[in-house]
């Protein structure tokens, strides 16, 4: 048997989701923007958004030297008229969307009693509401094909309660159940829902940061993870990937 050289497992690698669509909340930077490399490598055509239109940019102009179709907006994903636009305009560039990975989020650290109201909204709309929006518009056309990978990228903080984590592991908390239920709402679609749980990842990502960046996951440690879900068997879905570094930070 002739051996497989370099470029056709580079080929065989960009294949494997070439009629694939993906949209990517949080894309330009860190957790996200490491995913939606990952998935343009894959082969699949990636849709990016934020609020940093340079950021934005950026990230959209190194998918595309991957060699793949990119697209970005500008998006708040906690307003639902502003998500609808986004998953319309991404369809209409790309084409329907097939994968979904809800990265978005921030970080916010202290006592839940020293925190504002302010504080709550803003964590939980990040962190969960915006998954629920999200979610919501890419849906329909998913069970209309029968067939898509929604991925959340929640915490172990989704598992675990630590001092000055009130708010960000309600948030995660609430996140590990939206995502179980809609698991079980969409399997018999052929819709497959997974949640990814890292531990401190060595990224810009505000807050509580990992107390050894050197020994800290990498954001790309996470899109492994991404890919591991989304190249797996059709008959079979990953629910739950924990991801932790080696030694502990």
């Amino acid at each position: 048997m002739a051996g497989i050289n370099s470029t056709n497992a580079e080929f065989g690698e960009k294949a494997r989701l070439s009629k694939s669509v993906a949209l990517v909340t949080g894309g330009s930077r860190g957790i996200g923007r490491a995913i939606a490399e990952r998935l343009a490598v894959l082969g699949a055509s990636v849709a990016i958004c934020g609020r940093d239109r340079a950021a934005l940019a950026e990230s959209a102009g190194a998918i595309e030297k991957l060699g793949t179709r990119s697209f970005f907006q500008m998006t708040d994903v906690t307003d639902a008229a502003r998500v609808t636009e986004l998953v319309s305009k991404t369809e209409a560039k790309l084409g329907p969307i097939t994968i979904l990975v809800n990265s978005a989020g921030m970080g916010l650290f202290g006592p839940a009693h020293e925190k504002t109201e302010g504080d709550w909204d803003r964590v939980l709309d990040t962190n969960l509401k915006s998954i629920f929006l999200v979610s919501r518009a890419v849906i329909p056309s998913m069970i209309r094909r029968g067939a898509g990978d929604i991925i959340n990228i929640s915490s172990l903080a989704g598992r675990n309660t630590f001092a000055g984590g009130g708010i960000y592991c309600a948030s995660k908390w609430g996140l590990m159940g939206l995502s179980g239920c809609m698991a079980e709402d969409l399997r018999e679609y052929g819709i497959r829902v997974s949640v990814i749980c890292p531990g401190s990842v060595a990224t810009e990502f505000s807050g509580r940061g990992p107390k050894n960046a050197s020994k800290a996951l990498q954001a790309e440690d996470v899109a492994h993870a991404v890919e591991a879900i989304v190249t797996q068997g059709p008959v079979s879905f990953l629910s739950e990937i924990h991801v932790r570094p080696l030694r502990k930070p």
